[in-house]
């Protein structure tokens, strides 16, 4: 086991890239079990829950390699297997297994998801979607599953927006007879991205990007190539750092247009942000921040991954602040170990209450999940002094490189083995 050290107070500048999206290589992968031919998608980020959906496809009967971001899948040996336990227990997105598999075999059985505690998220409209295309779902012994004689299409009202139920949905639907309507669909550039791979592999969906998706079920998904959208929370991340701790730093690689909610919030504290072509958005850090107030929404509101890093650098503005996040109620765990810097932080319900700025002090924290991870990362960049971060492998599950990258910007940030005196604590906590 490892943990990040960080030595505080440098200036950054430079070019970061952005990798693939995360957020859409976890759907994706599991929507290469659709197809009746070998696939590859062009841009997979380099993160540990892509190697784990991959152990899971080829634990199935896929041939899948992942070479320089370029993952490929020949899905013609695949299996109905059951996959109850296992990695499936240590992946949240190992749900989009119970939609895919549900679309080609017309039936699954597939552990309930981990990942990653942010609260209660419950899969009751994923269900309820599997249900309406005449599915059987029942949970036995911690699995779901999934048995259909036939899948036909349906119309069906999402309670509450959800981007897993959303493309879980489309999954099943891709091979049901007629057509599929997805009333109050989430509207994430990843369900674009998603939606498109399988309409560049035969599907018929129309109005993903809308909060009515439109499914025309077809026989056969064959292959193609996909190129996968830039990771727009890795980008916010790298925003919120350059913000923070430039200098002048270029995140290269982005869609603008995915981030329109968090250029506006770091505009409102008084940072200097420029566009450049369409694929670059040009950080320049301020010292004297002004604090601002942020909500959590559904896209296009503010994204709830960046809550966290965002909390983190609004230690440093001055006033006070309300940070609001009404997507996931627990994911206000970085907070006592912001506090243990130095923050002047506390939570009242589904509110954070922020005072600043505080001069944070580099020391031991945990990352309890993977923005969690990453808000403490932001800390540590800021905070005086050197900040050892355990439980690194959150934070591997959704940045690649995310130590070079940083140094790269000049930033003191390295790796080492944790003590056997420091697993002791750590299993014990």
């Amino acid at each position: 086991m490892a943990k990040l050290k960080i030595e505080g107070g440098h200036q950054l500048n430079g070019t970061v890239r952005i990798s693939g999206a995360k957020n859409s290589a976890v759907a994706l992968i599991p929507a290469t079990i659709l197809a009746k031919e070998s696939v590859m998608i062009e841009g997979i980020p380099n993160i540990s829950d892509v190697y784990q959906l991959k152990d899971l496809l080829e634990e199935i009967g896929g041939i899948v390699t992942f070479e320089n971001e370029v993952f490929s899948v020949n899905p013609i040996n695949m299996v109905n297997m059951p996959l109850p336990n296992g990695r499936v227990k240590s992946l949240r997105a190992s749900y989009y297994l119970m939609g895919a598999m549900l679309g080609r075999f017309k039936s699954a059985v597939v552990g309930l998801p981990g990942g990653c505690y942010l609260g209660p998220r419950p899969i009751d409209q994923h269900i309820k979607g599997f249900e309406a295309l005449g599915a059987k779902v029942t949970n036995e012994h911690g699995a779901i599953y999934l048995r259909a004689k036939e899948l036909v299409g349906a119309r069906i009202y999402l309670d509450v927006v959800s981007v897993g139920a959303t493309i879980n949905i489309m999954f099943a639907a891709v091979y049901a007879k007629g057509q599929t309507i997805i009333e109050n669909a989430a509207k994430e550039p990843e369900i674009i991205d998603v939606a498109t791979f399988l309409n560049n592999m035969g599907a018929k969906i129309k109005g993903a990007g809308t909060d009515v998706i439109r499914i025309e079920g077809v026989n056969v998904l064959k292959g193609c190539n996909h190129t996968i959208i830039p990771d727009r929370i890795e980008a916010g991340t790298y925003m919120i750092i350059g913000a923070a701790c430039g200098g002048r730093v270029v995140v290269d690689n982005v869609i603008p247009y995915h981030l329109e909610s968090v250029i506006a919030k770091l505009r409102e504290m008084g940072v200097r942000i420029e566009i450049e072509d369409d694929e670059r958005i040009v950080v320049y850090g301020k010292e004297d921040l002004k604090m601002v107030d942020i909500k959590s929404l559904v896209y296009p509101g503010f994204p709830t991954d960046l809550q966290q890093p965002f909390t983190a650098l609004l230690t440093k503005a001055k006033g006070n602040g309300i940070v609001t996040d009404t997507i996931y109620n627990a994911r206000f765990k970085h907070i006592d170990e912001l506090a243990r810097m130095g923050a002047d932080v506390k939570v009242k319900g589904m509110n954070a209450f922020v005072n600043g700025p505080t001069h944070l002090q580099g020391t031991k924290v945990r990352a309890t999940d993977l923005r969690a991870g990453a808000a403490l990362v932001v800390a540590g960049l800021m905070a005086e002094g050197t900040t050892e971060i355990f439980n690194v492998e959150h934070i591997d599950r959704g940045y690649e490189e995310i130590g070079p990258k940083l140094c790269a910007l000049g930033a003191r940030i390295w790796r080492e083995n944790i003590t056997p005196e420091e697993a002791e604590i750590l299993k014990q906590s």
